[in-house]
């Protein structure tokens, strides 16, 4: 027998599928016939008249019509049944295909981000468990700090969670240059005491802040939460954060903004070269786009992960503890 060719007792089947509807039709046909013949013609009626088995016959005809309906039937709902069940298993799979291609979709090596998606990645972080280090630094910690506590208050519980968070500022107890205050005579900058002792006020919060989501984590049976903000002497023009020493995001506080200063009246320069002051100068970081690496998108974004890492581990070491201010007032960027 040739490949692909139907034996006889398929093709005999096949006959028998194509034929049966029109034999039983032409039966049904015939008996109707008859049956109105009979009215109207005595003779056949007479014939027909006391034939107990040609009704018997008739009637099994008439089953078997309705027997071979309800198995066509049944086998459409099974057909139909199991093509809902591929659909389905079809569709699962699909869905799972297009969340794998979101995931390597995702934010690559290079590619510019947002901090939105900065927290969302820390998030998918804490929410793994185990071991995460999260680390920044930033101007004052509130597009961070803010966001990353809100995420901390909502994980699941897991006591064998532990996240450590790092934050490195700028030490504002010593004079900076940006921000600052620009001198009406010659459009110079020069220290602003009063916006420094501001700053130093706000970022303190924000670490108390982020030392009550400790215990509200361990009441929580979320895990535990170690949080440590140092300082280090430096404008604040950059941002760096790390998840780990696996994923690094970086950029600028790239806006510049001058307005009038709100804070010199309350706490006053010293006398001496600047006093004449007007203008604050201030780095507006909400806003700016950041560039996403991961050392697992090979050479070079391996490679600059890893040197951001020890830039920042660097600083860390050198840097001091952060000092508590006497009040927190305003907001920041």
């Amino acid at each position: 027998m040739s490949e692909g060719r139907p034996s006889p007792s398929g093709r005999t089947a096949a006959l028998w599928g194509r034929a049966e509807p029109t034999l039983t039709k032409g039966l049904l046909l015939a008996v109707f016939v008859v049956g109105l013949v009979a009215q109207f013609a005595k003779p056949v009626g007479d014939a027909l008249e006391g034939k107990t088995y040609i009704g018997g016959a008739l009637l099994s005809i008439v089953g078997y019509v309705l027997y071979a309906e309800v198995l066509r039937l049944n086998a459409a709902r099974d057909t139909e049944g199991e093509g809902a069940r591929q659909l389905h298993e079809a569709v699962r799979r699909l869905r799972g295909e297009i969340e794998e291609l979101t995931a390597r979709l995702g934010p690559q090596a290079g590619d510019s981000a947002t901090m939105g998606l900065l927290v969302e990645e820390c998030a998918r972080a804490v929410l793994r468990g185990g071991e995460t280090q999260l680390s920044g630094m930033c101007f004052t910690g509130e597009t961070f700090v803010e966001p990353l506590r809100r995420v901390l208050e909502d994980l699941p519980p897991d006591p064998s969670r532990s996240v450590s968070v790092r934050v490195l500022v700028p030490d504002f107890t010593r004079p900076t240059g940006v921000p600052g205050l620009v001198r009406h005579a010659d459009g110079k900058l020069v220290d602003a005491p009063g916006f420094r002792r501001h700053l130093t006020g706000k970022i303190t919060g924000y670490a108390q802040d982020l030392r009550t989501t400790r215990g509200r984590m361990l009441n929580k049976n979320q895990g535990t939460l170690s949080v440590e903000f140092r300082a280090v002497h430096m404008s604040p023009f950059l941002k760096l954060y790390a998840i780990g020493n696996e994923v690094v995001y970086e950029g600028i506080y790239d806006t510049l903004e001058v307005r009038p200063d709100e804070y010199g009246a309350s706490a006053p320069a010293p006398p001496g070269p600047g006093t004449d002051a007007g203008q604050l100068l201030d780095l507006i970081g909400r806003g700016s786009l950041l560039t996403r690496w991961s050392r697992y998108d090979g050479e070079p974004a391996e490679g600059l992960v890893r040197r951001r890492c020890d830039f920042f581990d660097t600083l860390w070491g050198a840097a001091k503890r952060l000092e508590p201010a006497p009040a927190r007032s305003g907001s920041g960027a």
